[in-house]
């Protein structure tokens, strides 16, 4: 099964506005509601039985359920009934409002993440099942808003149905992320004769094996002097009034226009890579670890988490390109020709093996290291070169 998303700047009338403005709030209280429902339930389970919370604490009975998703759900329908706010959004929507707070519990149990916050306001919001023929030509039909015009930069695939959309509020506008389902099954990406290796690094933004060193640009530093200005000003503004609003959405403009330059790039840059070979291996990194170390301010502003993790990947299987991570620990410490290891400093940026003299820069050595461990994983063998000892 193939499954597409695709996204779409929609044109809104006044009510049609209004109406997802009204969404969005209600979604937001339903959220807070819940969350402080379960936070509650918590709160009175925390005291031991023979002392009281030095903080005031609501009593709940002993044999009141856990407020989980199904409880919550149950509560939303009642709430419906005598509920004329409630009553004005649609029910699947606020039903995923209280799936994506499940969500994030379930997630701060499995992951250890912090505890879900209240939200001040919510920027989305999804309806998990459209109606059918809901797609037209610049439209798209939609539960309770009708039919909604759209910038349509790209066609609809053939033979794929709207499974759900999702309307998503940003500083430039409102947008329409659509996701499409296909009942094809698309085999894996068979692996091919040409192939290369891309060492994420400090100094360039990807090494290849080819020895190319590909530098980001600085997308953040780039615009940081007109962001400093633009926070200057709005420093010096009554909070909350019209000008500071006015500002606020000024930065957030300029930050919207950042992350779309740094994501347009990781898509050429992809495209590019494709075009040089057949198999791509990378190395399995975390990059969160990367955003808290001495290269975080380097690895946030050039996005490599969103281009390893998720646009190369996606780009390789739409050009039908073999992708894969292999083993990241030595590669920056092993020689790519004889298999040596040897610790090297941060600053140190060549390669000099003390085994076999082999001299290169230390990124494209560890992209060489990575292309020998992805050829290794897909059963392709790693040619070296004999080394011949002249006395």
């Amino acid at each position: 099964m193939i499954t597409l998303t695709y996204q779409y700047k929609v044109k809104l009338n006044k009510r049609q506005e209004a109406e997802i403005n009204q969404i969005l709030d209600v979604c937001k209280s339903v959220y807070n509601y819940a969350l402080r429902e379960r936070k509650d339930w918590l709160s009175s389970r925390k005291s031991p039985i023979n002392s009281c919370s030095i903080v005031s604490e609501y009593i709940i009975p002993a044999d009141t359920l856990y407020p989980g998703y199904n409880y919550q759900a149950k509560s939303l329908t009642i709430a419906k009934k005598t509920n004329p706010r409630l009553k004005s959004v649609n029910a699947q929507v606020l039903q995923q409002t209280l799936k994506t707070l499940d969500r994030a519990f379930s997630e701060m149990k499995s992951l250890g993440k912090g505890f879900p916050r209240f939200k001040k306001k919510l920027r989305s919001f999804v309806f998990p099942a459209l109606l059918k023929n809901c797609l037209g030509n610049s439209r798209v039909k939609l539960p309770k808003l009708g039919w909604i015009k759209i910038r349509q930069s790209r066609a609809f695939p053939d033979n794929f149905q709207a499974k759900q959309a999702r309307i998503v509020k940003k500083a430039s506008g409102y947008y329409l992320m659509i996701t499409l389902a296909s009942s094809e099954l698309v085999p894996d990406n068979p692996v091919g004769k040409v192939s290369i290796g891309l060492d994420a690094g400090i100094e360039s933004f990807v090494a290849t094996s080819t020895g190319q060193l590909i530098k980001s640009p600085k997308f953040l530093l780039s615009q940081l002097r007109e962001l400093k200005l633009l926070q200057r000003r709005l420093k010096k503004k009554t909070i909350r009034s019209n000008n500071w609003f006015k500002y606020q959405n000024k930065i957030a403009k300029l930050h919207e226009k950042i992350a779309n330059i740094r994501r347009d790039w990781h898509f050429k840059l992809a495209h590019q890579l494709c075009d040089l070979a057949d198999n791509i291996f990378v190395e399995d990194l975390n990059f969160s670890s990367w955003s808290r170390g001495i290269v975080r301010k380097q690895s946030l502003d050039s996005g490599i988490g969103q281009f390893i993790n998720e646009i190369l990947p996606y780009i390789c299987w739409k050009r039908g390109k073999y992708y894969t991570k292999v083993d990241k620990n030595y590669t920056s410490q092993e020689c790519p020709r004889c298999g040596h290891r040897q610790k090297n400093k941060l600053s140190e940026r060549s390669h000099n093996c003390s085994s076999c003299r082999y001299k290169i820069n230390r990124d494209v050595a560890a992209a060489k290291v990575i292309k020998n461990r992805g050829l290794i994983a897909v059963g392709h063998t790693v040619k070296k070169k004999k080394l011949v000892e002249t006395v």
